[in-house]
């Protein structure tokens, strides 16, 4: 196999439990792992890259995305959240645009996410939706690191009215798309040197029965595979779970024995605990005593003006808090950066949510909830999974911590190349096979249908200009 030497001005490398600034050091990986870190190197080399004065970093490991419809948000679902519905967009925005979205314009969106991802410093994915082949296929193809999970569910919400949230339930309570998943892991997982891999992901907590929930922790438990779900992300879910069970829809989880350290949960946002519930509780606490991981995707909530009540809360806790991006930007770079600067604001303090905390969550945190102890670091044994960084760009000068100028700083053109599995898969910031102008055009096209179409699919048929106006009206003459 060939053995790759990387001299780096600084790397991020891991050490006695945690990262380490390793000035001046050494990156061995021979094939697909790490094989040396250090100081000095002094034996063989089929390659040597040469990374003075840039930061070498391990990738980022994103714990909850939807590639499928994402680059779709832009231009419709800022500055919009009905009051009705406690600033969320699931009941109105989303289910209006999702019956919209072509099979063209959910491909294009796949396609475009890749170099999206690539180009912020994920190397590492948890897609969550229903064209899993499509997204295996461009994993296959990029290089990325995917975990893949089909969704599914008992039904489906919507509102009849702008005021209330409904749902409407299928005769087979999920089963028929809950064993089309299990099929699909059987199919994919293990794929391309092990980088494809399956979870199983019942939806949302309110679209899925206490039976299909039990079902899918069992699967999981027996498949060894991680378990992804939405929970507690909006007002009305909570509401509508303690109308149903008489508790808190974390308290729920706990009761049926979903919980588990298998379990990675988007969001938890909105604990029994938190402001926007009011509710007595100690939905943290749970989470933290059964283990159970959380996805944090703050920008998601942040521009509808909704806040995690705060993410340094849940980790004084104990609870492993990961970073995902959820929608656009499939940024880790400004999912990393809002996260802490949310925390901070919440919290009236600075020495929270720090560089080093949201930095761990992206790596190490995320590799602990996929139970991966060779990802998220640079070590011997560990994938080569590398970022390599610009330290004298206009952005990341002057440096002298890396890890604070990579949160609070640093810019996508900051990235320079991107190593997954030991092969470089992003060169002096270009994807290979992924033109950006073809794959804007391909998904500017597919939004134009979906805008075009939704005036059919919402529940007062309104057209996109009155479900989202334009920040200016149009110039007259």
């Amino acid at each position: 196999m060939s053995r790759t030497v990387i001299r780096a001005s600084h790397v991020i490398a891991y050490q006695d439990g945690g990262h380490r600034h390793l000035k001046d050091g050494v990156v061995v990986y021979e094939g697909d792992t790490i094989v040396h870190v250090g100081q000095t190197y002094d034996g063989p080399a089929d390659q040597v890259i040469d990374a003075k004065d840039k930061v070498v970093t391990p990738g980022f490991i994103n714990t909850h995305a939807h590639l499928s419809e994402s680059p779709l948000d832009k231009s419709f679902v800022e500055d919009r959240g009905p009051r009705q519905f406690y600033l969320s967009g699931l009941f109105e925005f989303l289910s209006a645009r999702d019956g919209a979205i072509t099979e063209a314009a959910r491909r294009a969106s796949i396609a475009y996410s890749i170099p999206e991802l690539l180009r912020t410093g994920t190397t590492t994915i948890m897609e969550i939706g229903w064209h899993g082949d499509v997204v295996a296929e461009h994993a296959a193809r990029s290089g990325l690191r995917a975990y893949i999970g089909q969704g599914y569910r008992s039904g489906r919400w919507y509102t009849a009215n702008g005021r209330t949230v409904d749902y409407e339930w299928s005769e087979d309570d999920g089963d028929a798309a809950f064993k089309e998943a299990i099929r699909f892991i059987e199919r994919v997982d293990g794929k391309e040197n092990g980088r494809i891999r399956g979870f199983l992901t019942p939806m949302q907590i309110d679209t899925c029965s206490e039976a299909l929930l039990r079902r899918s922790a069992d699967a999981a438990r027996e498949m060894k595979v991680p378990l992804a779900l939405h929970v507690s992300q909006s007002v009305p879910e909570f509401h509508e779970m303690t109308r149903r069970n008489g508790c808190t829809p974390i308290e729920w989880l706990q009761k049926i024995g979903f919980l588990s350290e298998r379990c990675i949960l988007g969001h938890c946002i909105i604990p029994g605990e938190s402001s926007w519930a009011n509710y007595q509780a100690d939905d943290i606490g749970i989470l933290a005593d059964t283990g159970a991981n959380v996805a944090h995707a703050v920008w998601v909530f942040a521009r509808r003006g909704i806040a995690m009540e705060s993410f340094a809360r849940y980790q004084k806790r104990g609870v492993n808090m990961t970073i995902a991006t959820d929608t656009c930007p499939q940024s880790m770079i400004e999912a990393m950066r809002w996260t802490s600067v949310v925390s901070k604001i919440v919290d009236r303090q600075t020495q929270v949510a720090t560089a080093a905390d949201v930095f761990n969550a992206a790596t190490l945190n995320g590799a602990k909830a996929l139970g991966r102890e060779d990802l998220g670091r640079i070590a011997p044994e560990a994938k080569a999974d590398l970022l390599i960084w610009q330290s004298d760009s206009l952005f990341m000068t002057p440096l002298r911590d890396p890890i604070r100028n990579l949160v609070f700083s640093a810019t996508a053109e900051d990235l320079q190349t991107s190593i997954i599995d030991g092969r470089v898969v992003m060169e002096n910031r270009v994807v290979p096979g992924y033109d950006p102008v073809e794959l804007g055009r391909a998904v500017q096209a597919g939004a134009q249908a979906m805008w075009d179409g939704m005036q059919q699919r919402d529940w007062a048929g309104r057209d996109i200009e009155q479900l989202s106006p334009s920040s200016f009206p149009a110039y007259r003459g």
